[in-house]
């Protein structure tokens, strides 16, 4: 198998998407097993309205900004431009839903987006498993590739002293948040506000990400490659635009992941609004790149959505 390398994944002829084993990740799995249990145990006991929108309101600014703006878009995908001081702001709130640190999170998003660029790659990077089992591996196990690639961040990532103090710290990032909610509202808050918000920020991350790897409807495709990416229009406004993910797999450097006529994308909207106060610059969408190798539109006759009418997908490949 050939094994093409992106653009921090570096791959020879002798590297292997499909080899591999899965092993328990001991740290991993405690710390989002711990985190579930004392939601499910201690949110119903602890619940108020108060805390209750703690949550959702947590929930929203990490998500949002922190996860889908700040990590996805800018850190991973580098589909906008934001001054050193917000991307750093960003970052911290992406690593405060709980999942890894940044850099820790652009390895495991740019090695899976490597393997299912390849034309087989293994089970876990395809979300192939039961839903009951890929649950088990994404969040509580790592795959071990026999003969892996090279990940090579470039030295903005891999020097920036903030973004590496985050890596080291990820889980006790929780800490100085999780004493100020106990001070002002005690346990409620505390539950609220750490555990209920980790354990779904997590758990909805990855049944988004198992739903939108095996099903759902497509805009696009992209011939010669093991995954196809699927929309998950539903839950489009929860995810700030994340499960539009057929259309990130066809343009994966755009900050716009809503790129269709009417698929909301809020996170789209608050970097418009950014934007406009001066915040970020060169949100980049699909007119602005180009097209991926073998990236097709699906369906006879099927028109291009507007804005991307510039940017002429290829054609079809054997």
């Amino acid at each position: 198998m050939s094994c093409l390398s992106t653009e921090r994944v570096v791959a020879g002829p002798e590297v292997s998407a499909t080899d591999g084993r899965v092993e328990w990740a001991p740290a991993r799995s405690l710390w989002i097993g711990g985190m579930t249990l004392a939601a499910l145990g201690l949110g119903p006991v602890f619940v108020t309205p108060g805390a209750v929108a703690l949550f959702l309101v947590t929930s929203g600014v990490t998500l949002c900004l922190g996860h889908s703006i700040g990590l996805h878009r800018l850190v991973i995908h580098r589909s906008f431009e934001a001054p050193l001081w917000l991307e750093r702001a960003l970052a911290w709130l992406g690593t405060l839903v709980g999942m890894a640190g940044p850099l820790g999170m652009v390895r495991l998003h740019d090695t899976r987006d490597w393997a299912q660029r390849q034309s087989a790659c293994h089970d876990l990077h395809a979300h192939r498993a039961p839903a009951w089992k890929d649950a088990w591996w994404q969040m509580h196990c790592r795959l071990v590739l026999a003969r892996p690639p090279r990940f090579l961040p470039e030295p903005r990532l891999r020097e920036d002293r903030v973004l590496r103090w985050l890596e080291a710290t990820w889980m006790l990032q929780q800490v100085p948040l999780g004493a100020a909610f106990f001070l002002i509202g005690g346990m409620p808050w505390l539950v609220w506000g750490i555990a209920v918000r980790v354990a779904v920020s997590v758990t909805g991350h990855w049944a988004v990400g198992h739903v939108t790897h095996r099903r759902g409807p497509q805009g696009w495709a992209v011939d010669g490659t093991a995954v196809q990416g699927h929309d998950l229009p539903a839950a489009a406004l929860i995810t700030f635009g994340e499960a539009w993910h057929g259309n990130h797999h066809a343009w994966p450097g755009s900050a716009r992941l809503g790129v269709e006529k009417g698929q909301a994308d809020p996170g789209w909207w608050v970097l418009v609004a950014l934007r406009r106060i001066g915040l970020v610059r060169g949100l980049r969408e699909p007119r602005h790149l180009t097209p991926r190798e073998g990236l097709r539109r699906i369906g006879a006759g099927a028109p291009i959505p507007q804005g991307v009418a510039t940017a002429r997908p290829a054609s079809r490949t054997s």
